[in-house]
């Protein structure tokens, strides 16, 4: 037993061999030597950089990939670790990377230190394994659109977008799609006038893309000119400065209007009195005394063109005293498409402002499916108001309504305070600020709120900072349901890598 355990204990020395640098007792290996020694003779990180230099803007918070590409990385991301790794690619060619991963450092002190893990086949097939550090100084440097910015010469074309009209809905309508879209992450600058917006871009391709896109969502027209800047003889090139000028029909929703003979007896025979109850790629009308709609693009408004009646601030509040729902009248021949979305209806209102007085209004109404004997309702006084209109003077005084009505009225307070909703705004130079923006606004968010198919094109983030009221104080009206509502997604700089994370590459 004795015997047996000796042998047990010197078992490891015949199975090992002596290193043939310093005679330490080691596993046997090709190289017929231990760790230490192999690392004092071999440098498998010889002719791999230690330092290297990246440069940031910081006007726009950029990197740069050379030779000339800009990109937008975080710190201790991923893409800041491959723009990193490739400065030193052609010297990792000769070993194989294992692991890279950042080493954390103070976020100002210019400096990124990256820990590479590095494996290499050495003296008779011996692998050897080594940790070292690559440590980039950060510089800054402005980048060519920056640069251009701050010479004001940073534009090559520019989209002026212009409506000639007091009220806003329909840029706001168009804001959202832009956002939708994504057609704003190659404009320079927007900046913001008193009648529309304008889109600088660092090229014309992106400017045209834009005007299609504008003739494509809203009833527009456009115009193009462009300016000679300089001329180089000796290469016969051209700096030129293009300039987009696209014209919105300037029609609103919730405008009456008044259509030409000629236009109301091509769309149906149709009363010339309308009211306009959607803008998108089109215009939606609708004869409030027949529920008769038709739809007109831009190309057809721009042959008929007519105006608005009223603007926004005309708008008037009056009282349902009684109401009759009308059945459905027999169509005319000729007569054009009814809305199926309305109910016709006949109406005694009277004004708020007048109510200790027996004058009353007689008026036929699309929105005999919402108003009932004392709702409250918005709509244009017709009877007591100086027209100026070159189509409404022609016209026989029977055939011109008294009373007009638009909307039904709720409580804005209220609706403010329960509207668990956001939309997303873009980013623009405002020339100055407006008192009425807010309330155009919140009229264009109430217009979202009563009309489905205008929300559909329009993303609608969920507030998470409202909370979601019961509907036991529900006055009725519209609301926007959760189905229909985003979750804003907020993405953090430690989201795409913690700090001193390993990363794989």
């Amino acid at each position: 037993r004795v015997y047996f355990r000796a042998f047990l204990v010197s078992l490891p020395v015949f199975f090992s061999s002596l290193c043939c640098q310093c005679g330490v007792p080691i596993p046997p290996n090709p190289a017929n030597t231990c760790v230490g020694c192999l690392r004092a003779q071999v440098d498998i990180t010889e002719g791999i950089p230690k330092q290297g230099t990246v440069y940031f803007c910081k006007q726009c918070g950029r990197y740069l990939q050379p030779p000339s590409t800009w990109i937008q990385c975080t710190l201790e991301s991923r893409e800041l670790l491959a723009l990193c790794l490739k400065k030193i690619k052609a010297s990792l060619s000769k070993v194989r990377l294992i692991d890279a991963g950042f080493i954390w450092t103070e976020p100002h002190a210019k400096r990124l230190k990256l820990k590479l893990t590095v494996q290499k086949e050495v003296i008779n097939g011996t692998v050897l394994q080594q940790v070292f550090v690559v440590e980039y100084i950060v510089q800054s440097q402005m980048c060519d659109d920056c640069h251009r910015i701050e010479a004001k010469d940073f534009w090559k074309a520019v989209v002026q977008v212009r409506q000639k009209t007091l009220h806003k809905k329909t840029f706001f309508y168009l804001e959202q799609l832009i956002l939708k879209h994504r057609l704003h992450h190659n404009t320079l600058r927007i900046k913001e006038i008193h009648d529309g917006l304008d889109f600088y871009y660092p090229s014309k391709q992106h400017a045209q893309k834009m005007v299609d896109f504008l003739q494509c969502t809203v009833p527009s027209r456009s115009k193009s000119s462009q300016r000679l800047m300089s001329h180089d003889i000796h290469s016969n090139v051209y700096n030129y400065k293009s300039t987009f000028s696209v014209e919105i029909v300037p029609i609103c929703k919730d405008n009456v209007v008044c259509l030409s003979p000629k236009l109301a007896q091509s769309l149906g025979n149709m009363s010339q009195i309308c009211v306009c109850i959607r803008v998108t790629s089109t215009i939606r009308l609708i004869d409030p005394s027949t529920l008769q709609i038709a739809e007109l693009d831009g190309n057809t408004y721009w042959r008929h063109p007519f105006n608005s009646l009223f603007h926004p601030k005309q708008l008037e509040e009056f009282i349902i005293i009684d109401i009759n729902r009308v059945q459905e009248k027999k169509k005319v021949a000729g007569s054009g498409a009814r809305s199926n979305k309305h109910t016709l209806a006949e109406a005694w209102v009277q004004k708020t402002s007048e109510l200790d007085t027996d004058h009353q209004y007689f008026c036929s109404t699309h929105l005999g499916h919402i108003l009932n004997p004392g709702d409250l309702v918005l709509g244009f006084d017709l009877a007591n108001c100086n027209l100026n209109d070159e189509f409404v003077n022609k016209m026989n005084p029977h055939h011109i309504p008294d009373v007009v009505l638009i909307k039904k009225s709720y409580d804005r307070t209220k609706r403010q305070r329960r509207r668990n909703w956001k939309l997303k705004e873009l980013e623009k130079d405002r020339e100055g600020t407006d008192t009425d923006d807010e309330r155009q606004y919140q009229d264009f968010l109430e217009d979202l709120e009563e009309d489905e198919a205008l929300r559909k094109n329009i993303n609608i983030y969920r507030n998470a900072n409202v909370p979601v009221e019961s509907d036991t104080d529900d006055d009725g009206a519209p609301r926007i349901s959760l189905a229909e509502m985003l979750e804003d997604l907020h993405i953090s700089e430690d989201a795409t890598g913690g700090e001193g994370a390993s990363m794989m590459t």
